[in-house]
């Protein structure tokens, strides 16, 4: 008999959350404590900051911590602290976790960088919904010192999701208890009820600047631009994590050296942003065949996926398109279209993926200019929504997922090609020479062919070939002159009309004596005056 209505008892229960406070406190229990139990997840968290990552150090992990605030005496409460020992190392941090749609505050941050100068603690770690972008703290306000030893370090629930399941899912955690605690800790987190949850709203303003960049009245200026224009930043970070906890390595959102600096970045998304009405951003992944570009066009309401590849230079044109298409499989979108480039082409040669398994000729240049490299793009309806879940597609999902069926069913499939190794020239076994004493002009010639051969078999040295016995160095040039092709005797000229610089610069050209030129005098009378 089935009994309906049980539930499977669960090491931190989802059920019974009562309000934002109490979400927030139990979020901050339930990863403190794996933080102890977990090294490779408490490793993940604290290494980058200072702490030790030795297997067997010591991680404890307190809530409800309360210190005194300098000379005021004011009291600050942190939602934890960890600390890790090893031998006589010991590294703390004060930690503040908000959950939900609860944002730090940077007055209590800034309070709790003061509390950790004075009581000597080496770090402070937040933790919250909001996304990092860069090396900048998403609260604004924080004051920390260029030369300051304290630390101040963000991580959004995202991120913390993401090293859980790759320590759990991809790399795989040894000890199966803690491997099934960790598991316990990715379920929790995973609830909606958890309050950690994804990104998936544009903010009030989005509806304001996606109508304004059809329109072209968008202004660099203005609030509605600057904050949408964060929240893009914010969704590549968000898709680098997610696609990361997908394949299992730390996918980066990388910009050009041009845009290293934020403002630089920034002001470059604005642009293009009023000018375009278009969001760009480059996704690297470890061990793929190219970086992944993603285009947002909110003007012609098309989200764009696309990768370039470097096409194999070790076959010809048609060649270099088959080897792409046989390693795209029977699941790679039908919408797919291949772009081939050839050199110093300013656009490309375009098919869909359809008409190249028909023809792989359709992507050869008419010119017969070599295929330098391929562009795969995958492009697919944008979203309008701010949100996403509604009743109509959100922006952040129609963004999210191209990207995931992109990787999956295009580049994932495919192997870089690299050039093959240079092969080694074989060294030839020096040849035993006859050592007898010759006897007559026949076994002369014998022996100054054999040694001749074995020169030109050890070093290659195809100067030294080997001539028939009796043959005269007139004959010779006489029968080289009449060869086609041959760079040695492509220019006959007399001895009166070569230079000396001539014989230095090109020694092997052969002498033609012009009629009657007396060549003993030539040479000995030497060049004439003035000459």
């Amino acid at each position: 008999m089935m009994v309906e209505g049980f539930q499977v008892a669960r090491l931190i229960p989802v059920s019974g959350i009562a309000n934002a406070a109490e979400a927030e406190m139990r979020a901050t229990s339930a990863l403190l404590s794996v933080l102890t139990i977990v090294r490779d997840l408490s490793s993940a968290v604290t290494a980058p900051l200072g702490a030790s990552t030795a297997r067997k150090a010591t991680v404890e992990a307190f809530i409800e911590t309360r210190f005194k605030l300098g000379d005021s005496g004011a009291v600050v409460r942190p939602d934890g602290l960890i600390q890790v020992t090893y031998g006589s190392s010991t590294w703390r941090a004060l930690v503040e976790v908000k959950t939900g749609d609860n944002q730090l505050e940077a007055e209590q941050v800034n309070n709790y960088l003061a509390v950790a100068r004075e009581q000597g603690i080496d770090a402070v770690i937040t933790l919250s919904n909001e996304i990092a972008v860069g090396a900048a703290h998403p609260c604004e306000g924080v004051r920390v010192r260029a030369n300051s030893r304290v630390q101040l370090a963000h991580y959004s629930w995202t991120e913390i999701l993401a090293f859980a399941v790759r320590a759990k899912v991809h790399r795989g955690v040894d000890d199966p208890e803690q491997a099934w605690i960790l598991g316990e800790l990715i379920r929790y987190l995973e609830h909606s009820a958890s309050g950690a949850m994804s990104f998936d709203d544009m903010g009030g303003y989005w509806t304001a600047v996606r109508d304004g960049a059809r329109e072209g009245t968008l202004r660099k200026a203005g609030d509605d631009v600057r904050d949408i224009v964060q929240r893009w930043e914010q969704l590549m970070r968000f898709a680098s994590l997610k696609l990361g906890s997908d394949i299992g390595v730390d996918v980066q959102h990388v910009v050009p050296r041009t845009q290293n600096d934020p403002k630089a970045r920034h002001s470059h998304l604005t642009d293009s942003l009023v000018a375009a009405g278009a969001l760009d951003g480059v996704l690297r992944i470890p061990g793929a065949a190219g970086n992944v570009a993603v285009t947002a066009d909110i003007r012609a309401r098309r989200v764009t996926v696309s990768a370039d590849v470097a096409a194999p230079l070790d076959r010809g044109n048609k060649a270099r398109a088959t080897w792409l298409i046989r390693q795209l499989g029977a699941d790679a979108p039908t919408a797919l279209v291949i772009e081939a480039w050839p050199r110093h082409a300013r656009q490309p040669i375009t098919a869909t993926l359809a008409q190249v398994r028909e023809d792989a000729s359709v992507l050869v240049d008419p010119d017969k200019r070599d295929t330098l490299r391929f562009r795969l793009v995958l492009r697919s309806e944008m979203g309008q929504s701010r949100k996403d879940g509604g009743r109509s597609p959100g922006f952040i999902h129609s963004v999210m997922a191209p990207l995931r069926t992109f990787y999956r069913d295009v580049l994932q499939q495919i192997t870089a090609w690299s050039p093959p190794a240079p092969r080694s020239r074989g060294v030839a076994e020096p040849t035993e020479l006859k050592r007898e004493p010759i006897e007559d002009e026949e076994e002369l010639d014998e022996a100054i062919v054999a040694a001749r051969d074995d020169v030109t078999g050890r070093t290659g040295d195809q100067r030294l070939l080997a001539r028939e016995p009796g043959l005269h160095r007139d004959d010779e040039i006489d029968d080289a002159s009449d060869s086609e092709g041959d760079p040695m005797w492509e220019e006959d000229r007399p001895v009166d009309e070569i230079g000396s610089d001539d014989l230095v610069a090109a020694p092997s050209e052969a002498l033609v004596l012009a009629e009657g030129t007396d060549l003993e005098g030539e040479l000995a009378s030497g060049p004439e005056e003035g000459r």
